[in-house]
């Protein structure tokens, strides 16, 4: 398996050169992210974004709940080619066109995993995009992706505003084999990669006006 490897920044965001995804983790050092979160309409126009599980292998967050699909950008790469990650980890994608900025961010995290501690430091470029696919037509990556659910954008608000203590999510799971199989869950803020609330919010806030801008525009 090739060794993955980052462009790395210093606080200001200025190129420092290139490091291994495992330097990265183990230093923190600055590096570049992709992420893309997914809304579709339910039933009368009612906001469902969707959101995966990851896997229980990963190096940093294993089993989290988190973005639809998010990726690293490898060395060289800029946000469109990053956009890759889509077809990778869901199995579907759109021409990057498509996608809807929401803004980019700044994230740090730590953690252990495997009984590895790592630091995550990440420039965050976040995106939003309308799907009408229903979650069993998509395909998931075993390695990165244990299941994709969905949820209301106004149950999730509630939730990361501390006005709930759960949601309720249906999706899809990965049974053994690779295929998929109907699931449900029962989620807690604390299920999803820790993360300022405020995040949260704001996205959903944001994928919710996403979807109600393109009912009106249909």
């Amino acid at each position: 398996m090739a060794i993955e490897s980052f462009d790395i920044y210093d606080e200001q965001g200025r190129p420092i050169g290139t490091a291994t995804r495992r330097e990265v983790h183990e230093r923190g050092l600055w590096h570049h992210t992709f992420h893309c979160w997914l809304v579709r309409r339910g039933e009368g126009g009612r906001a469902l974004i969707l959101f995966q599980q990851r896997s229980e292998t990963k190096d940093t967050n294993p089993g989290r709940l988190d973005i639809t699909a998010a990726g690293h950008l490898s060395a060289g790469e800029t946000v469109r080619d990053a956009a890759r990650e889509m077809e990778e980890e869901i199995g579907w994608s759109v021409p990057f066109e498509q996608l809807v900025p929401y803004g980019t961010i700044r994230e740090e995290g730590s953690g252990e995993a495997g009984g590895v501690p790592y630091i995550d430091r990440e420039v965050s470029h976040v995106f939003g995009c309308l799907t009408a696919e229903p979650l069993e037509a998509f395909r998931l990556q075993q390695e990165e992706v244990a299941g994709l659910y969905e949820a209301g954008a106004e149950e999730l608000i509630a939730l990361m505003l501390g006005e709930r203590s759960a949601v309720q999510a249906s999706g899809v799971r990965l049974a053994p084999g690779g295929t998929l199989t109907a699931a449900r869950l029962e989620l807690a803020a604390n299920d999803f990669v820790p993360r300022d609330r405020s995040y949260y919010v704001s996205v959903f806030r944001f994928l919710r006006e996403l979807a109600a801008r393109s009912k009106s525009g249909s």
